[in-house]
């Protein structure tokens, strides 16, 4: 299913999200041209899941569109955010088949746009005066940076766990998709039941998520994701088909080869190969699958209204996506 029918409870004010970009792009003044082409190079396009799920989880009960599409182009904005910073910290220069902000304007101003972006998302956030959304915002922000510093302090080490990788993609991805849905239903003044349903919803949907990405990064095209294949491995990161991979082959392993910087290209490419040739790929589906069924476990206890659906099928998209 494609995602433009799975938002269509929502498609109006989905769109007004997007209008609230094309503002933001607009009311930068003339003394900074600069800051203005690079809003427009970062706010476009996109999958819009985490405002999508913002709008989704207010549908239940009391639809405040006002409120929700504040936080919805807040959620989106803390997302874009990260990603610049993510591209400085692993000196990426492609994104989405695009040029990163990095490449095209230096680390230095990519770091201050990210800030921009954090800066907005607060503004938008303040705006609901709802004081419960607003500490949202700090606290998903300080997780994602703990989560990237975890990341950064354990590159290139091997002694890591399942466990480990869990705990460290909630942080830096499962969580906003929780702030998105948690939003979404304080906003709509959902019972606290509710709240944690919609709130559990998007954390173990964010997992899911990730670890599709992480498979992805395995067997994708450098076309299909716009950067290349491997990318995680080489900068040292454990994820999912890695860990099975040392798992599986414990001894002759280029994964190994790989962390200790032996042939580096050659080696990610082997263990790209031995993971396709084998059923690690497989049995990561399986357990971002299991992710995507806990996500909707509870939904049924929710009202029925047209957001339901959409949520079922959105982690079902997740999880068949191919980028």
């Amino acid at each position: 299913m494609r995602l433009s029918a799975i938002y269509q409870p929502i498609q109006e004010d989905l769109a007004k999200v997007e209008e609230q970009f094309t503002l933001l792009i607009k009311s930068q003044d003339d003394t900074l041209p600069e800051l203005r082409q690079m809003l427009r190079h970062v706010l476009g396009g996109g999958k819009r899941i985490r405002p999508a799920l913002t709008l989704l989880a207010g549908k239940f009960y009391d639809y405040n569109s006002v409120s929700l599409l504040l936080v919805a182009t807040a959620s989106e904005l803390l997302h874009i955010g990260t990603l610049v910073h993510d591209d400085v910290i692993d000196k990426a220069s492609v994104r989405h088949g695009r040029a990163t902000v990095n490449r095209l304007w230096g680390e230095d101003k990519a770091i201050l746009l990210g800030d921009y972006l954090f800066a907005k998302a607060a503004g938008f956030g303040a705006a609901t005066g709802n004081l419960r959304v607003i500490n949202l915002f700090p606290q998903t922000l300080q997780t994602i940076c703990r989560g990237e510093l975890k990341q950064g302090f354990t590159a290139f080490k091997l002694e890591q766990s399942f466990d480990d990788y869990i705990e460290r993609i909630t942080s830096k991805t499962a969580l906003l998709f929780a702030m998105a849905t948690e939003s979404g239903a304080i906003l709509s003044q959902a019972p606290e039941e509710a709240v944690q349903t919609l709130k559990d919803y998007g954390c173990n949907m964010g997992i899911a998520f990730q670890i599709v990405d992480d498979i992805l990064d395995f067997i994708g095209t450098e076309k299909e994701l716009g950067k290349p294949i491997g990318s995680d491995l080489a900068q040292g990161t454990i994820t999912l088909p890695t860990l099975m991979l040392l798992e599986r082959y414990p001894e002759d392993n280029p994964v190994k080869k790989v962390f200790n910087n032996e042939d580096k290209q050659k080696n990610v490419e082997l263990a790209i190969e031995q993971a396709r040739n084998s059923s690690i790929i497989d049995e990561c589906y399986q357990v971002a699958v299991d992710y995507s069924t806990k996500a909707c476990q509870n939904l049924a206890q929710l009202p029925d209204c047209p957001g339901h659906q959409a949520l079922l099928d959105l982690a079902r998209y997740v999880v068949r996506r191919k980028r």
